[in-house]
């Protein structure tokens, strides 16, 4: 990378194409947005019920020039600004990776900047320091359509994943829930505001694992709702979706908070992050302030804004490892299994 220039003011230029979003944002010592520009796909996904790999990624190639060229003028700074350039490194699928990947690297290389790869879950978890100070030790509670997690951070940029999904991730149980109810594409928001209308809930089961598990399990729920509307279809009786969504979502929510508060009682956290798309669930947000609003732990809870993927989060996460000057060479590539405790 040759000699890297310190200036006065730490600008990061980041970029997210992990999968549907193409953004670009500049952010100012990893707390500070200057500019976060997002450029959605699901239009173009929805008619096919999910994500398309190939159509996601000949998006981001249309698109990533014209979203950095505005996220740079939004934030009203030149190339010759910057900082280092940031890019989600992995997971996530590999073709929508390196658009973001060679953009970045085309960007570093021009310009002479430190390239800095960012996990993608990383960057999740480090929106909330756009929100706040983040104290340590935390836990943070990742809910999005591939990951389901409990992250425990002992200190600054130290990830230890106590537990995790061992199916569906909790977002793509919604998306195949929805579908059995016959809502579009994404299912996450459809069954959210479902679940609120219905009258009474479904009974549908919990899966609790064993007694001091923080793992996680989605499908045998997924699985319940298809059979309990196949077999009222096939008795003739008419299925109350909202009444399913809503059963849905409480057992969803019940195991999700209740792992997550035993887990603030056994860590000795400070604070309850929240991250991932499906933080914008308004269910799950409602039940954390509800059953955390006399906890010594502290819950933060990003706005909509920085739930879902974007490229502010990338440049949070990013600030730090530029304060430790942990640069990644021009070898940087996409890499979908990307391991969060090895960052």
């Amino acid at each position: 990378m040759g000699e890297i220039m310190i200036k006065e003011r730490e600008l990061i230029l980041a970029i997210e194409t992990s999968c549907d979003e193409t953004s670009a944002a500049v952010i100012e010592k990893g707390d500070t947005i200057l500019s976060n520009v997002v450029s959605s796909q699901i239009e173009s996904h929805k008619r096919f019920g999910g994500v398309v790999p190939e159509v996601a990624s000949r998006h981001h190639v249309e698109q990533i020039t014209l979203i950095i060229e505005e996220a740079m003028s939004d934030a009203n700074v030149g190339f010759e600004d910057l900082s280092a350039v940031a890019v989600t490194e992995g997971p996530g699928l590999v073709g929508a990776l390196l658009v973001g990947v060679h953009a970045a690297k085309a960007i570093a290389f021009a310009h002479q900047l430190p390239l800095i790869g960012v996990h993608h879950i990383a960057g999740h978890i480090y929106a909330n320091q756009l929100v706040k100070e983040l104290q340590y030790p935390l836990l943070t509670l990742v809910v999005s359509g591939g990951h389901t997690e409990l992250v425990y951070m002992e200190s600054e940029g130290q990830f230890e994943i106590i537990g995790e999904t061992r199916d569906d991730a909790v977002g793509e149980a919604y998306d195949k829930v929805a579908r059995t109810l016959g809502l579009p594409y994404p299912g996450g928001p459809h069954i959210d505001r479902l679940a609120a209308e219905g009258e009474r809930a479904v009974e549908l089961p919990r899966a609790w694992l064993e007694p001091d598990s923080y793992d996680f399990s989605f499908s045998g729920l997924k699985s319940a709702v298809i059979n309990t509307v196949h077999n009222e279809k096939q008795k003739g009786r008419e299925v109350n979706p909202a009444n399913v969504a809503r059963g849905f979502q409480e057992s969803v929510i019940d195991v999700l908070v209740t792992k997550t508060k035993r887990a603030t009682e056994n860590y000795p956290v400070k604070q309850l992050l929240l991250a991932g798309g499906v933080a914008a669930n308004s269910g799950l947000r409602n039940e954390l302030e509800t059953t955390f609003s006399d906890s010594e732990v502290e819950l933060i809870i990003p706005p909509l804004s920085l739930c879902t993927d974007n490229a502010a989060m990338i440049g949070a996460a990013a600030s730090l490892k530029f304060r430790r000057q942990q640069f990644s060479d021009y070898a940087l590539n996409g890499n979908p299994g990307l391991d969060l405790e090895s960052q």
